[in-house]
């Protein structure tokens, strides 16, 4: 499996999204969100046949099924991530060295972010919305389970990007073998960032096998400690 041209093409897509305005990636989410809610039969239908495949026993199965309700909310959070501000360009800092030399800390896009995942269809809207919304290109490597379902998403999103005039490679959907994962985590030239969500077993591969920077999420419940003395605002 040799992936690099469709790396390569995505590298390419990050480059041109800093072209576009807060308000037409606004407006990308917004349509794509009305998009969703009228392609409801048709993501059902391409939902339905991955889970004709598992086991209704399967404890991925609620997981990986979805519903109108469910195509609803997600397309209210398509609508909530569109109406954020942009982190782009945010100053965070500023300092002035004894030289005169003026240094800023300031908000820019990672690039290309790989997202590895497992029998969720709806991350799928979601890991593009966040991406797209802070300037950065997606690589999306679903499991196995979910590839009807993944499949006809992606196509909604690339038909959006094109209506809108964005590069329709800014979102990738690599092939469910193993070997696709493989070749994403050894793509340093193309991919910035990789986030694995999933099991335990899933992020500890991630992360002992890649050769692009992880971050690692949570496996199960996390816990947050604050500090009397922190700063909560």
């Amino acid at each position: 499996m040799k992936l690099e041209n469709k790396f390569k093409a995505t590298r390419q897509a990050s480059r041109l999204l800093s072209d576009f305005s807060d308000q037409e990636v606004g407006q990308l989410l917004t349509d794509l969100a009305a998009e969703a809610e009228a392609q409801i039969p048709y993501i059902l239908s391409e939902n339905q046949k991955d889970l004709d495949r598992m086991d209704p026993a399967d404890p991925k199965y609620d997981r990986l099924k979805l519903s109108t309700e469910r195509i609803q909310g997600i397309a209210a959070d398509m609508r909530q991530v569109a109406a954020l501000p942009s982190p782009l360009g945010e100053r965070l800092s500023q300092e002035q060295c004894p030289n005169g030399m003026l240094i800023q800390k300031v908000r820019v896009a990672f690039g290309v972010i790989g997202v590895i995942y497992e029998a969720r269809p709806n991350v799928s809207f979601d890991v593009f919305s966040l991406c797209i919304k802070t300037g950065n290109a997606c690589i999306l490597k679903g499991g196995s389970d979910a590839e009807y379902s993944n499949t006809a998403i992606v196509g909604l999103i690339q038909q959006q990007l094109l209506r809108h005039g964005f590069p329709r490679e800014a979102v990738l959907l690599l092939p469910p073998e193993r070997q696709a994962t493989d070749e994403l985590m050894k793509a340093t030239s193309y991919v910035d960032l990789i986030i694995p969500r999933g099991s335990q077993s899933l992020i500890n591969h991630v992360r002992s096998h890649s050769l692009v920077p992880v971050i690692e999420t949570g496996a199960g419940i996390c816990h947050t400690y604050v500090d009397s003395s922190a700063d909560t605002q």
